[in-house]
Order: structure tokens, then sequence, then C-alpha cells
């Protein structure tokens, strides 16, 4: 059968792809109560669930790159869906915390062959001017994702049964196996010997970080064990750095942060990125614990953000044509802290209608900020080290997810030691106080974006000179 040639079919299937992984990441968290009663377990002893998925993804991350060269894009992503279908069934059948921690973890290996792999496809051979377009498409899983997953998921347990959380993957994993095989060539790279001490040193560094970060967020209140653990693994990861620089061929090079743009988009992209992750974990919280709200308005309320993700994606584009990169990242990244500092105002009299608006309002910054940052970071990399920025930044991101939750949870812990309240049921000031921290975390970001040249990012915009073209 003939493959079909077509970038944006390709970019739409790799997002459904992306989509799955993050919403598997999310979509158990409403259900945990529920889950563990099957079990036989408290509810917080399923919150290993979650930290060995994410910590499965971090470190088999950095193999995806090397895998997709040498065995072939195709058949790396192929297995990847197969892995994570496998798994899900697997974590659907399960009867105890053990098993389903061991299924969790072979999900996460999945996810974290599939998404880079899959993005590295759309990425490779894609001419610059047609860059904008297909990281629009891989950004929408990332905004939509978090947002439906914890919805979805409590609505799945209590109308049907918490298995067919996973077993959803099933049809959905089918259909991604067939238009892969549509539409992937099974293109290999420069084969190189597997850099077998890069893979051990970023596992573990990687690994060891998101478990300390995952144990930090869901433990505030002890933070020796997490904070060791965190410590082990920036040390590990600082002689992973010092390997790689060294190396002849190492597991992926560093070599893409020699570009400013990439660099932009890896440290005052993050910076932000930590405190719009942080929103899906707050922002719930907040309705529930300090304004009132039951769980199911909690999670209609938080649509709006989601409803604001998809009504600015259309016009991105547009905007990014019209203004250039530096002037979005700027002036974007207030609209984000304004956003916050609203949500910080807001108190038990305010309206549904206006938290709506604020809630709108801040899913079109959001859209437009992580739009801008994916795309931005692959303008001036040259196709011969897409690969390694493709896997870097896809490390990076995965690590900002986690960090988003643990900032988050310290600092709404940090305001209710500064408020006298109690950590264990925070009142609205201390969510106030935290959106304002988070606020503060955002307008951090602009110190990097204001460095950027004032053409950053040009090549892969329709402008000339200063006239855009819309």
């Amino acid at each position: 059968m003939p493959k079909v040639d077509n970038k944006t079919a390709t970019a739409l299937l790799v997002a459904a792809a992306l989509f799955m992984e993050i919403l598997d990441a999310t979509i158990i968290t409403t259900a945990l109560p529920i889950m563990a009663r099957d079990f036989g377990v408290p509810a917080a002893h399923l919150s290993v669930g979650i930290s060995a998925y994410l910590v499965a993804v971090t470190i088999f991350i950095p193999i995806s790159g090397w895998a997709a060269d040498r065995f072939g894009a195709r058949h790396i992503f192929s297995l990847a869906i197969v892995l994570f279908v496998s798994a899900s069934v697997l974590c659907g059948l399960s009867t105890g915390l053990y098993e389903f921690t061991a299924a969790r973890i072979l999900q996460g290996i999945g996810g974290a062959m599939m998404v880079p792999v899959g993005r590295l496809v759309v990425l490779r051979h894609l001419p610059k001017q047609q860059i904008v377009k297909a990281m629009a498409i891989l950004t929408w899983p990332a905004l939509g994702a978090p947002l439906i997953g914890p919805v979805l998921g409590g609505w799945i347990a209590q109308t049907w049964h918490w298995s067919w959380i996973f077993f959803i993957n099933i049809p959905l994993g089918l259909a991604a196996l067939i238009f892969t095989y549509l539409l992937l060539d099974n293109e290999k790279g420069e084969y190189q010997r597997f850099d077998i001490k890069g893979f051990i040193l970023s596992g573990a560094g990687f690994g060891t970080l998101m478990a300390g970060l995952e144990l930090l967020s869901s433990h505030p209140e002890a933070p020796l064990i997490p904070g060791a653990l965190i410590a082990l693994g920036v040390g590990v990861i600082a002689l992973n750095i010092r390997h790689m620089l060294r190396a002849t061929q190492p597991l992926f090079s560093l070599g893409a942060l020699r570009y400013r743009t990439f660099r932009a988009t890896m440290v005052g992209g993050s910076i932000i990125r930590i405190a719009l992750s942080s929103a899906p974990f707050l922002i719930p919280l907040m309705l529930q614990l300090g304004m009132g709200y039951s769980p199911i308005e909690a999670g209609v309320v938080l649509l709006w953000l989601f409803a604001g993700n998809l009504v600015i994606k259309p016009a991105t584009t547009w905007i990014m044509n019209q203004f250039g990169f530096k002037q979005v990242l700027i002036y974007n990244a207030l609209l984000i802290a304004a956003g916050f500092v609203a949500l910080a105002l807001c108190t038990t009299q305010t309206p549904g209608w206006l938290l709506g608006l604020i809630l709108f309002s801040s899913g079109m910054t959001r859209s437009m900020h992580l739009t801008v940052l994916n795309t931005l970071g692959f303008a001036d990399i040259p196709q011969h080290k897409i690969r390694d920025a493709n896997t870097l930044s896809a490390v990076v991101m995965q690590m900002t997810r986690g960090l988003g939750i643990t900032v988050g949870a310290l600092a709404l812990t940090v305001a209710t030691l500064l408020l006298a309240g109690s950590a264990d049921a925070p009142a609205l000031i201390d969510f106030q106080l935290t959106m304002g921290m988070m606020a503060i975390i955002a307008l951090l970001s602009i110190v990097d974006s204001i460095t950027l040249p004032n053409q950053a990012g040009r090549s892969i915009l329709k402008k000339s000179g200063s006239s855009a073209a819309s």
C-alpha cells in the first residue's frame, strides 16, 4: 500500500499519540479513591501510579532518538504504540497496587518512545516555513490533555468502572497503528554506537530528580528524603553533562543550546512552563477548598480554560507572523501574569461568568505562549541537529511539567505558613497568595525574552523586514 506523503496528516497522528500519552499521566488523579478501594489500600498510596509513569517517561526519553535512527522511525513508533496499549490493558486488569505500578512503568516506557519519535518524524526534513503550522498542531495536546484528563477520569470511574480509563486506549491505539503504516516511512538516521554510560547517567539523574520532585509535591511536609533525591539527581545530571561534552558519540548532544532561540525556550521557556503547569493543579483545589465548589462544578469551570486554548489556536500563526516571537513572548507573559493576579483577586462572591471569563482569557494566553515556545525552539536548528534538539526539548518539557505541580504545591505550603493557615485545609486567602507567587514566576521569564534579538526566528515567519504578511 503506498504511503501518503502528508506532513499535516502526520502531525495530526503524532498529536493524537501525544494527547493519549499526556492524558494518561493525569486521567487517574480523580479516580484514585475508587481505585484504592478496589485495591484495598489507602488512596494516598495510589500516587505511586502517577509518579512511576512520569519517572519512566523521563528515564526513557533520551534513547528515543537513537532508537529511531538505529531501527527506523515507523518501527519504533509502532512498537511504542503496541507497548503503550498493551500496558494500558494490564493497568485495567490490575487487581493490586504492585502489579498496577509495574504496568504503569511499562506504559511510561511506551509513552517515552512514542511522543519524541513522532515529533522527530514531523520535524525531520520539514521546511522552515512549515514549522509554525506543524508546531501549532503538536501543541494542542499539551494544552488540553491536563485539563480534560481529571474530569474525564472521574466521570468514567463514577459512570462505568475505572478500568475503562485504560481500556479506551485500545481503539485509539489500533487507529494510530493503521495511520502509522499509511503515513510514516521507516526512515533511519546516521548510525552510532549506543552510549551505555550516557543512558545510565541520564536515566539515573533524570529518574531520581523526577522521583524527588513527585515525592516533594505529594509530601511537602516531609522534605528531607525528596530533597536528598533532588540533590542526588542534580549531581548525576551534572556528571552526565560532563560526559556528553566529552564523548565522541553521546546519547544526545547539547549542541542545540548554542542557538540563542533554542536556549531561550529552554531557560525562560521552562520558567513560564512551570507557572503554566501549576494551573491545572492549583485552580481545581482553589475552587473546591477555597471557594466551595463541588468536584464536578470545579471540573466544569476548568473547561473554560480549555475553551480558551481552543479558540485562540486558529489565530496563533497570524499573531506570530504579525508581531514576531520576541514581542509576543514579552507581552503575552505579562498577560499570563495578569491572569494569575486576576485569580488572586477572586472571592466566593465572584460571579461565575467573571470567573469563567478569567479562565477563558488565561487559556488563550496559555495556548499562545506554549505554541510560540514550541515553534521558536526549532527555528534556527539545522536538520542534522533536529534529533538531539528534539530529545533535549522533550526531557526538559517533561521535567517542567512535574516541576509545575511541585512548585505549585510548595508555594501553597509557603502561603499557609506565612498566613498561619493549615496545610491540610488551606483557605481562600492561601490560594490567593499562591496565585500571586505564580504571577511573579511568570514575570521572571520576561528577563530572558528581552535579551532575544528583535528578529529572532524570522526565518520561519511570513514576514519580510518590518512588513508582516497575514
